[in-house]
């Protein structure tokens, strides 16, 4: 049974491409027809595709791995942000910083900033400085957490991205690349669908249409936390029952003993 269906894409919008004049030609399999100058989707291969991305995130979630959502522009930052906030996953919504991933050893850095002075507000050395310098350091805080604070519990590379708009999104796509990290995306007819592993054909301008494909995004991620959570309880109480087998066990003579010379 298919995730979504034909008739929720249709009714948020999902089919409309952009103009004719502004498409790349590397979408013409995903596109149904042109009307009135503008392309329109083929939803019956969106809702395919859909299918696919969304079976992929699972089993990258039910691994235990992170997912990066990338969503800046204005229609997708609150919806991603709110449906991906729900399910435990990093997102960025509001500018990718060059080197988010290429350089992740920095951005680690600034993660560890943030945590120190998060540690300062709470050890009483707030208490000790100016209050110019409490306005500066707060002010840090405020642009450290602004850009980064979504990724603030990521210590690794993340196992995938997930990208709305990768034309928007092109330098996190290309990092993405460079690293080998699989890309999922939103990708709509003026977009080149050759840079997205998993490509999901459909309208990335209208919120309704993001909405409608994060749902279904976001319940995949779900799905695969909690099947995560419940295999590793399984593998504790077989663990914990093959810790207590063994300290029951008697232990028992493992060689003969020696017969004491005769005087």
């Amino acid at each position: 049974m298919s995730r979504t269906n034909f008739e929720q894409l249709l009714e948020a919008g999902a089919h409309f491409g952009h103009l004719k004049r502004k498409w790349n030609p590397n979408m013409a399999p995903y596109i149904f027809m042109e009307r009135n100058g503008i392309h329109i989707i083929d939803l019956h291969k969106t809702v395919i595709k859909i299918d696919e991305a969304a079976n992929a995130i699972k089993q990258i979630a039910a691994s235990g791995r992170k997912i990066l959502f990338v969503a800046t522009k204005k229609q997708a930052k609150e919806v991603v942000s709110e449906k991906v906030k729900a399910v435990g996953m990093p997102y960025i919504t509001e500018r990718w910083s060059g080197g988010m991933l290429t350089n992740f050893p920095t951005i680690r850095k600034a993660i560890k900033k943030m945590s120190a002075i998060d540690k300062m507000t709470t050890d009483g050395t707030f208490d000790n400085i100016s209050k110019r310098e409490r306005l500066q350091i707060s002010r840090q805080r405020g642009k450290l957490d602004k850009n980064l604070g979504s990724i603030a519990d990521m210590n690794r590379l993340p196992a995938a991205l997930f990208i709305v708009d990768v034309n928007n999104e092109r330098i996190a796509v290309k990092e993405a690349q460079k690293l080998q990290i699989p890309v999922f995306g939103i990708v709509d007819t003026n977009s080149d669908p050759k840079d997205v592993d998993f490509v999901i054909p459909a309208n990335d301008d209208a919120t309704k249409s993001i909405a409608i494909i994060m749902d279904v995004i976001a319940e995949a991620v779900n799905e695969g936390t909690s099947e995560y959570a419940s295999n590793k309880k399984e593998r504790k109480a077989a663990q914990n029952e093959a810790g207590n087998n063994k300290s029951q066990r008697k232990p028992g003579n493992t060689r003969a003993r020696r017969n004491p010379k005769k005087k």
